[in-house]
């Protein structure tokens, strides 16, 4: 890692927890027999960490293949806040507790299949905590999400948004977010659609993916529920490896919709993007995606040919510590990283990282002679308690369903000014909407 500038610490983020970060368990008097009832009394046992020994904390995100850019910048996030452990963002890992933290990445590739590789991985290590992940919510939904419940292992995710991983039936409750869920997203875009761009017809085309397929069919809703029509060819799928659109887009144009909506991820976001810009029927519509294609990817591959789309995602501008994102955490990351980030759940997973440590700290049974000791289920109860936390992302709250961000803003970006890509990028259309507000 190249060294960086020593940061002063943000009092902000370090005391913002009612799970009072700085206050656990010292239980140097303990007795063993009492830690082991303690633990014997979990239904998932304690992790132990002797002296010397390093809490591990585990990353599953997609850290290679078309989707690097999102898994990586959060796993950047993730060991900024390893290195914030001790006030300042200079490179070097701080403690907790007086242990090392060290983190075990492995790859979610973006897809159900590496999830359930890298999660079985993770899982089968009993020295593992607790998990920052999954990047795409196919690796988690019924995948990540069940494998480490069953295990008793918190999978925190800085960038799943399907609604169906917080909704009631199929929740699993090891599994929470600091992301938005995407009702949010979708009745926003919906929002920009109606109410700047003056749209009344719209067509969608979504991937495989849960995340493309549930955030597609928000937006068609909401849209419909804002007095526009959807088109009738206005559904279309795709397969997320698909190149060649021409087809697609040519029966989409026949319909000549206002609007067409695409949250996919990319290539293909880009690559629908270039096409629909030289598919006649397709000159007077609005090219919209979401933060699947908010990055340098969509760029790259697009070129000026993309120039004037849009694309949604969390409003970077609108952070709630914006001093602490823009003077500190930003330079820090371009410093250790050698580059701007690359998507917008870096400090999605710095404030779930936080949010971990500040539960750790409480629970944590500290021994005389440094072993700790953190039961499993007590952890959980711990961070899913998390109340009018201060992080970079606004004030978090986790519900019981597991959603920590329960008011979001989400901002609408025009290409080629996206937020990975360009200096001092401001969104051409911002709203904040809450959980509550569309039904969450």
């Amino acid at each position: 890692m190249k060294n960086r500038k020593m940061l002063v610490g943000v009092a902000l983020l370090s005391v913002a927890l009612v799970v009072a970060a700085g206050c656990s368990n010292n239980d140097s008097g303990t007795s063993g027999q009492d830690v082991q009832a303690t633990c014997n009394a979990d239904q998932f046992g304690c992790v132990t960490y002797k002296p010397g020994e390093p809490i591990k904390i585990g990353t599953l995100l997609s850290i290679s293949g078309d989707t690097a850019f999102l898994g990586t910048d959060s796993q950047h996030g993730a060991a900024l806040a390893v290195d914030y452990l001790d006030g300042t963002l200079d490179a070097k890992n701080g403690q907790l507790l007086g242990h090392d933290v060290t983190l075990q990445n492995e790859d979610d590739g973006c897809n159900k299949d590496q999830g359930q590789v890298g999660a079985t991985k993770l899982a089968a290590d009993p020295t593992i905590l607790a998990v920052i992940g999954t990047s795409c919510s196919s690796a988690a939904l019924g995948v990540a999400d069940k494998i480490f419940s069953d295990k008793g292992v918190i999978l925190m995710s800085p960038s799943n948004t399907n609604p169906n991983l917080t909704a009631e039936g199929t929740h699993q409750p090891f599994y929470l977010r600091t992301a938005h869920n995407d009702k949010i997203q979708g009745a926003i875009v919906a929002d920009f659609a109606v109410q700047m761009l003056q749209a009344g017809t719209a067509a969608t085309i979504h991937d495989e993916s849960p995340y493309a397929d549930a955030l597609a069919a928000v937006f068609r809703d909401d849209f419909v529920k804002l007095g526009g029509t959807i088109t009738p060819n206005g559904d279309q799928a795709i397969q997320s490896s698909q190149t060649d659109f021409t087809s697609l887009l040519t029966t989409i144009a026949q319909d000549s919709p206002d609007v067409l909506y695409f949250p996919d991820f990319d290539p293909a976001c880009a690559l629908i993007a270039k096409a629909a810009k030289t598919t006649p029927g397709l000159e007077n519509t609005a090219l919209i995606g979401s933060d699947g294609c908010l990055e340098t990817a969509f760029i790259e591959t697009g070129g000026a040919d993309v120039n004037g789309a849009y694309a949604s995602g969390p409003d970077l501008s609108g952070f709630a510590n914006g001093d602490f994102y823009k003077n500190q955490f930003l330079p820090a990351y371009e410093s250790q990283f050698g580059g701007k980030p690359t998507s917008t759940f870096h400090a999605h997973a710095f404030d779930g990282m936080n949010m971990l440590f500040a539960a750790i700290k409480e629970v944590a049974i500290q021994q005389s002679d440094g072993t700790i000791v953190i039961p499993r289920t007590k952890l959980r109860d711990a961070i899913f308690a998390t109340k009018d936390y201060k992080g970079i992302t606004g004030t978090l709250t986790c519900g019981t369903s597991g959603d920590c961000a329960g008011s979001v803003t989400i901002g609408v970006y025009q290409a080629p000014n996206f937020p990975c890509c360009a200096d001092n990028v401001t969104p051409v259309f911002s709203e904040t909407k809450t959980l509550a507000e569309v039904g969450g």
